[in-house]
């Protein structure tokens, strides 16, 4: 990896064509619960104030009608990014009332699966789709985990990068076709590295004992309701999160996009014996969209995604087959507690930095071996990443953390600098040397730094999250949001909610047929 980066950089320099990389775009989804005024998972509908959670482009829910989700607009530019989000935040804020925005991935206080509102979408099809969807992942994983909240971070390059990419690299793949394999290049070196992300970023260290519903776990006793693990980083990337036994027999093949969208067509069209045993509809209630593997796409867990905006009705699979990689989906962000947003410009310009590392490296294919080894290095990291003397797994043997990830980071400084020079800034050289502090002394990681606030504060996990929650928010409202910002996002909920109407109002077909049609696609 260390020769391919210098040597791709080098040829972007001394083409002259570096400055295509001042031009990289970024988008933020965050997931974040309403609660009540007592920390409780809301029990109240979406607001009306906050648009249609159908048809808005900017916020809308997840799985639970309490789950909030913002998505940003494409931004170049990461301080109008962050400034975006930012009003998101004041907006949603302002039609709350007395509930609470949770900022923190690991849920608020649920005291029971009943008390998990699956969130709705009024009665058209594809709004009653959306809502059967998660009613199928009730039934397959139960509604806690669904809860659990993150923040997406969607990276590309500006569509003139290719053509001048292509004409450098001297290669015969069509623009599209050479986007793809760039980003599955991408795909592929996250995945050999991105354990370090889970370490340096992860902010879910521990969690309400409730989440676990007295199951059995291996977490230790912080208080008597907090469980949690002294060097985990991420718990929300644990098997205490996203885990689907089904899945884990998939094997998607992350080297080239024929062979991803191959595993995952065979997934949703192959029956899982124990779903099929659910029944997809008893007694005239829909309790999944198919007794198949996936019901949809989206309902593979994967800690990065290859993505491409699609048309109306499109699957997302069909538009990466037909039109190629748009961009990559970064899914391993936790929401960090300690931050006001739970993400910040610094961990951006790292990320920008770090992903660009990744896309201009070794395309190298992953073996089954390597894969290997790199599930168990993330789930090393996730539980106990922060342990004194962590070594990891590599093809040639076992590496300390300290090693591999001053190897990673030697590679993302390269980029680093390139991008402050384009930038005229030292905002991404400062991002690395930040991270390389964390890598020297775990105590600087945001896990470390929750732990040792709970220990310090006497506060359970809950409650300390909601005394973040509400000091955030009295942070954020003391800069109001503009006037014109406000109509414009009212403007925005009132011209969704009339979208949704008008939807509603439109013949439509049975929904029998509408999902039957829809699976066969």
């Amino acid at each position: 990896m260390p020769k391919s980066l210098s040597t791709n950089l080098d040829l972007l320099v001394k083409s002259g064509q570096s400055h295509l990389l001042s031009a990289l775009q970024h988008g933020i989804e965050k997931e974040g619960l309403r609660v009540d005024a007592q920390g409780a998972i809301a029990q109240s509908d979406h607001p009306s104030a906050l648009g249609s959670t159908l048809t808005h482009e900017q916020i809308t829910t997840d799985y639970s009608e309490a789950l909030l989700e913002f998505i940003t607009p494409v931004q170049q530019d990461i301080g109008a990014l962050l400034e975006h989000l930012k009003e998101l935040h004041q907006f949603s804020y302002e039609k709350l009332g007395d509930e609470e925005l949770w900022n923190a991935s690991m849920p608020c206080r649920i005291a029971a699966d009943k008390d998990i509102r699956i969130a709705e979408y009024g009665s058209s099809n594809i709004g009653q789709l959306k809502h059967i969807y998660r009613v199928g992942l009730e039934y397959r994983y139960g509604k806690m985990m669904q809860c659990i909240a993150g923040i997406h971070y969607n990276f590309s390059l500006p569509e003139a990068f290719w053509p001048v990419w292509r004409e450098l690299k001297q290669s015969s793949l069509s623009d599209k076709h050479l986007a793809s394999a760039g980003y599955f290049t991408l795909i592929r070196n996250f995945r050999r590295s991105s354990w370090l992300l889970l370490y340096l970023f992860g902010a879910s260290p521990a969690l309400g004992k409730d989440f676990m519903q007295g199951g059995a776990h291996a977490l230790s006793e912080l208080d008597s309701e907090t469980l949690y693990l002294p060097h985990a980083t991420s718990l929300r990337m644990s098997d205490l999160g996203y885990s689907n036994r089904a899945q884990k027999g998939l094997n998607v093949c992350f080297n080239q996009l024929s062979t991803y969208a191959t595993t995952l067509q065979r997934s949703i069209k192959t029956v899982h014996p124990p779903y099929k045993a659910l029944g997809v509809k008893v007694d005239g209630q829909y309790r999944q969209l198919s007794a198949n593997v996936l019901q949809i796409e989206n309902e593979y867990y994967s800690d990065i995604r290859p993505k491409r905006v699609t048309y109306s009705g499109e699957k997302p699979v069909h538009a990466l087959i037909d039109r190629g990689v748009q961009y990559i989906e970064v899914r391993n962000t936790d929401i960090n507690p300690l931050l006001e947003l739970g993400i910040d410009a610094e961990q951006s310009h790292f990320m920008d930095a770090y992903l660009i590392s990744c896309l201009l490296g070794s395309d190298n294919h992953l073996s089954d071996r390597e894969c290997s080894l790199l599930n168990l290095n993330k789930s090393t990291v996730v539980n106990e990443g922060r342990k004194p003397g962590l070594r990891l797994q590599q093809l040639d043997g076992e590496t300390s953390r300290e090693v591999l990830g001053t190897q990673i980071l030697d590679q993302v400084e390269l980029v680093a600098q390139l991008l402050d020079e384009i930038h005229s800034t030292k905002a991404y050289t400062s991002a690395v040397a930040t991270q390389r502090d964390r890598l020297a002394d775990p105590e600087l990681t945001p896990s470390a730094q929750i732990l040792a606030q709970l220990k310090s504060s006497g506060l359970s996990y809950q409650a300390w999250a909601l005394e973040k929650s509400r000091e955030h928010r009295k942070t954020l409202m003391k800069q109001p949001l503009s006037d014109n910002r406000r109509s414009e996002l009212d403007k925005l909920a009132a011209d969704s909610i009339q979208s949704q109407q008008e939807h509603e109002t439109q013949p439509q077909e049975p929904f029998d047929e509408f999902l039957q049609h829809y699976l066969e696609n």
